[in-house]
């Protein structure tokens, strides 16, 4: 019995592994049964020290930073589309890469040849923008869209051009007349391939395969709890720079210090040492240095600066010139950290009065995109008095971390680290680790980002442990500024006595915390009975709690899906939260409506997650006012 449970166990471990590795396997634990636990304990063992170890390696870093201030070309618009589920563009019938995809753009050379596609004569989809919104058809989709933008360049002498895509979701494979520029994967974050050789001045044709398959080994995973949006979701831009230009810098305050400006500048091209200087003119302060042959260079000065605050949204421009290369950027200097329970944000303690956000766009069916959708959600968010919003459960556009900077805003950064995704296998992790790397990189000058998230809701386990430490470990080497934190679940040590426990705690420098009493969990008087406490000497943010209501249904406070339900069950939420000693936020679950193939219940929620205290239509539930008066008595006892 014994060896037939491990067979089984076996053959379910090994589904990434290949025929020929579980034949080996099972001859191994057949060959005798005893001793099984123990060599399975050492695989085990060797998987989390390989895993690990992957962190050693470093990504690929030619991320371009600050596109905003660069000189750039749009291509965003109409985009010739092709809707390919069988992938006939990419395989031949044999299932193998052809070298006369879709890529070639091909048209026939007389009346005899045979070209089985034609992006001219196809339709077109709007960029940014997913392609599930933009027709019925496409609602459901996941699989293959092939898009194709021509366009003419007159590139400047002594200038490279490169492509910047904003995003895609999932996986992108991108061509330039017909060539071969590179791969991306992961839906939520920034990419971009030098076009500098192969860009021509007339008739240029960019074709990208963008593919939305879920798949177990990817991040995130099969089954989350938002819309599967597919396509180019946002800008796609030319970039022009000089031969050797300022490609990343990292310009904050130094850990520790309220005064004193340190961090990085990289340059990018043949001309690697050169003087590079970084002036603030408001507060006349301007340093100089020298990058060195890699063309890198470190940085430290202090200066007299007013410290960003939700109260003070300070920004400065802040100017980087070197020999050949000038880009300036709005910067916002504070410091944050932990001391206890307490975070502190410019050395005073603050509480977090937030909002969960997904990007799902305002009073659409849509992915959020634009500035103006910034500005409505982060706007609603403010008119609750919110001084926080968690950007679930990925990477959001680069529109809303800067819309935060300005209106004051502090902001939790995620990827999708998201329930139960492949914890030993080593491809993922790599995944994971180049999502996070591309989020740090786009996201780290921006003072409203206080926390980098590295996962929601996991399942505790040793495997999930290292994978999750080993994001740590990246977060870390690339912003030694912020804190860490995590969505987790709570446990109990006894009747109606929740505790926040979960080993990956020592990990993070903020608790997260997901909880559902009232609405998954018994109904909301059942909050009254519950004492919280924590094994960790650390902030706590309940980083989800709520219910759902269908905006405009009305009915008696114990009927779901009604206002007053969802109302009922907020106001018994805060009388629990409020008797929590160690809390140190809320971002209660969730600002508006989102789209979710998991929530099928006609008439009410008809794939919508009804969660949110602003309805798809953009109205008000009566939650968001409990919300907002809540928040507002924090406010004014901060006074």
């Amino acid at each position: 019995m014994k060896v037939a449970k491990f067979i089984r166990h076996t053959l379910v471990r090994c589904g990434g592994l290949g025929k020929l590795s579980c034949v080996l396997v099972l001859l191994v634990a057949v060959s005798g049964s005893f001793g099984c636990s123990e060599r399975l304990s050492a695989r085990a063992e060797f998987n989390h020290q390989r895993l690990a170890a992957v962190n050693a390696y470093p990504l690929e870093q030619n991320l371009i930073t600050n596109i905003d201030n660069r000189s750039t070309v749009s291509l965003n618009g109409k985009w010739q589309v092709i809707i390919d589920p069988y992938e006939n563009g990419y395989y031949d019938y044999r299932y193998q890469p052809t070298k006369d995809g879709y890529f070639k753009n091909a048209k026939p050379r007389d009346k005899t040849d045979l070209v089985e596609y034609d992006f001219d004569k196809s339709e077109t989809l709007n960029v940014p923008g997913d392609w599930n919104s933009q027709q019925d058809k496409l609602l459901f989709y996941e699989g293959t869209i092939w898009y194709k933008k021509s366009f003419d360049y007159q590139r400047k002498p002594d200038r490279r051009v490169f492509v910047y895509f904003g995003a895609a979701n999932y996986h992108s494979i991108v061509y330039l007349n017909g060539q071969k520029l590179g791969e991306h994967e992961g839906g939520f974050t920034p990419f971009n391939f030098e076009i500098t050789k192969v860009v021509h001045e007339k008739d240029n044709f960019l074709v990208v395969k963008v593919d939305n398959k879920r798949r177990r080994d990817a991040v995130p995973t099969v089954n989350t709890d938002w819309w599967n949006y597919g396509g180019l979701t946002r800008r796609v831009e030319l970039v022009e720079v000089p031969e050797t230009f300022i490609r990343d810098y990292f310009i904050q305050l130094k850990k520790g210090s309220l005064k004193t400006v340190a961090g990085w500048i990289q340059l990018d091209g043949n001309k690697a040492e050169q003087k590079i200087t970084v002036e603030i003119p408001e507060i006349s302060v301007k340093r100089a240095f020298k990058s060195n042959a890699d063309g890198y260079v470190k940085i430290e000065f202090d200066a007299e600066l007013q410290l960003w605050s939700p109260e003070n949204s300070r920004l400065y421009d802040v100017t980087i010139t070197s020999e050949t290369d000038s880009l300036t950027d709005s910067i916002g200097f504070r410091s944050i950290e932990t001391k206890g329970s307490k975070i502190l944000l410019n050395g005073k303690p603050i509480f977090l009065r937030g909002i969960c956000m997904h990007e799902q766009a305002p009073k659409s069916n849509a992915r959020a995109c634009s500035q103006e959708h910034a500005e409505t959600l982060l706007g609603w968010a403010k008119e609750m008095n919110c001084n926080f919003v968690r950007l679930a459960h990925y990477p959001h556009n680069e529109y809303m971390p800067r819309t935060a900077d300005r209106l004051g805003i502090l902001v939790w950064a995620e990827i999708p680290v998201y329930w139960t995704i492949l914890w030993e296998n080593e491809d993922t992790l790599k995944n994971a680790l180049n999502q996070l790397t591309e989020m740090i990189t786009r996201d780290k000058n921006r003072a409203s980002v206080i926390l980098w998230s590295m996962a929601n809701e996991t399942p505790v386990g040793k495997a999930r442990n290292v994978f999750l430490r080993a994001l740590v470990k990246r977060a870390k080497s690339l912003d030694p500024t912020r804190l860490i934190t995590a969505a987790m679940e709570k446990s109990y040590k006894g009747a109606n006595k929740p505790v926040i426990n979960d080993p990956f705690g020592r990990h993070v420098d903020v608790l997260g915390c997901n909880e559902y009493i009232g609405w998954y969990e018994g109904l909301p008087d059942k909050c009254d009975l519950y004492t919280w406490s924590t094994t960790y000497d650390k902030p706590v943010i309940i980083s989800e709690f709520g219910g759902g209501a269908l905006g405009g249904f009305h009915a008696d406070k114990d009927t779901r899906w009604s206002e007053e339900y969802q109302e009922y069950l907020y106001e018994e939420q805060i009388k629990m939260l409020e008797k929590i000693p160690f809390l140190a936020g809320t971002s209660p679950w969730i600002l508006t409506d989102f789209m979710s193939p998991r929530r099928p219940l006609p008439q009410i929620q008809d794939y919508w997650n009804r969660k949110g205290l602003i309805s798809d239509k953009g109205e008000k539930k009566k939650a968001f006012y409990v919300m907002q008066r809540f928040y507002e008595k924090l406010k004014q006892a901060e006074q």
